[in-house]
């Protein structure tokens, strides 16, 4: 019972109480405290007198390795260093979810959270709203943002004069925002912004609205535990419940290799009739482009794309390049399309990808223990 108690008592204690507030350091030392006192304290040692079990010279012994343990714990926790010291220009700041880092200047910025490099500011990031939108037959009402990151996928919606909802699961994200976006808080105090902090499959199973374009945006990697949840096919069911007549998903996929790639392919194609895949502008490394509908998607080429885009939108795309209209941008996207058979066809027995079946979670068995395998047999 007093483990059980300590457990619910500490989770929320350091979680919820200290954390928010200090450095994980800090939290670590105070939360030990107690227990190493009780180890360097002899009246409350366990053999202190049990002169039957083990001589004095043993005790002594074990006494003297405690006192060690003790001063080298209190060391290293005076002289330790948080990891977001190692950063010189910095914004930190910490919620009962993570402790979330904005560093760098200029275009070298970097958004960290626990220590993973989230994202950079990219012009991928852009086309993630510009491509879908772009590709409506339909001037959009609204769209939808799952992982708000640096909020540079929300602020392209923005840019497309409609209501649009970014939903982040970090609290303290979205606080980072003007540091990456001058104009960040204008945009957010606009009547078309939206912020939702939420698990952001949760967000959907629980809302009743609709959008015209829901995009993805998982933290990467791809390997991470529970981002499976955001690539299943039993998350795109819950998604095809949120399009609007004629909406479009845009998924993306960072990196990965040839069965994580397959394994998403798959589950798209047995949940959406129309798709259609593109390799990440300017170099493949940077990931796919999926987009996913019930509805047709038109073959629409880079200068009709263009001209679906308000004038506003249509800045926003090329502000980082890298080039120098949208049509030659769009163009640029579309010389990379390939087709979800042939992701398929690259890992032919990759099943597709549900919450029971997190292929991509499964990177060390296929990456080291399988080759290695294959080499020794």
């Amino acid at each position: 019972m007093v483990n059980l108690l300590g457990c619910i008592v500490g989770r929320w204690g350091a979680g919820l109480g200290r954390l928010p507030r200090i450095s994980g350091q800090w939290v670590w030392g105070v939360w030990s405290s107690p227990w190493l006192g009780i180890g360097l304290n002899p009246r409350w040692s366990s053999t202190e007198g049990s002169a039957t079990q083990a001589s004095t010279q043993q005790l002594g012994w074990r006494r003297g390795f405690s006192v060690a343990i003790g001063v080298l714990a209190l060391t290293l926790l005076a002289t330790g260093r948080d990891y977001e010291t190692r950063f010189h220009q910095r914004e930190v700041m910490r919620d009962h979810t993570a402790t979330i880092i904005a560093s760098g200047q200029g275009m070298q910025k970097y958004l960290f959270v626990n220590g993973v490099g989230i994202t950079a500011l990219s012009p991928v990031t852009k086309m993630m709203a510009h491509l879908p939108l772009a590709f409506l037959d339909h001037p959009p009402k609204n769209a939808l943002v799952v992982c708000f990151g640096m909020g540079t996928s929300y602020r392209s919606l923005l840019s497309w004069n409609m209501p649009a909802t970014a939903v982040e699961l970090v609290p303290s994200v979205p606080k980072l925002f003007w540091y990456f976006h001058a104009d960040a808080p204008g945009l957010l105090s606009s009547p078309n912004s939206h912020v939702v902090i939420d698990d952001g499959r949760r967000y959907l199973e629980r809302t009743r609205d609709q959008y015209d374009v829901i995009t993805i945006d998982p933290p990467p990697p791809v390997e991470a535990a529970g981002s499976s949840l955001l690539y299943s096919k039993e998350f795109y069911e819950t998604v095809k419940q949120r399009l609007a007549p004629g909406g479009i998903l845009q998924q993306w996929l960072p990196t990965g290799d040839a069965v994580d790639h397959a394994a998403v392919a798959r589950a798209l194609k047995e949940s959406f009739p129309y798709l259609r895949v593109f390799y990440v502008y300017p170099k493949n490394r940077w990931g796919l482009h999926f987009l996913a509908s019930m509805q047709p998607l038109h073959s629409w080429t880079p200068k009709e794309l263009a001209q679906h885009m308000p004038d506003s939108a249509a800045r926003d795309l090329i502000e980082w390049g890298p080039a120098k209209d949208a049509e030659r941008q769009f163009g640029a996207l579309l010389e990379k399309e390939t087709s979800i058979d042939q992701l398929i066809a690259e890992a032919p027995d990759a099943p597709a990808l549900r919450d029971d079946m997190p292929v991509n979670e499964y990177y060390l068995i296929r990456r080291r223990l399988l080759p290695a395998l294959k080499r020794h047999f």
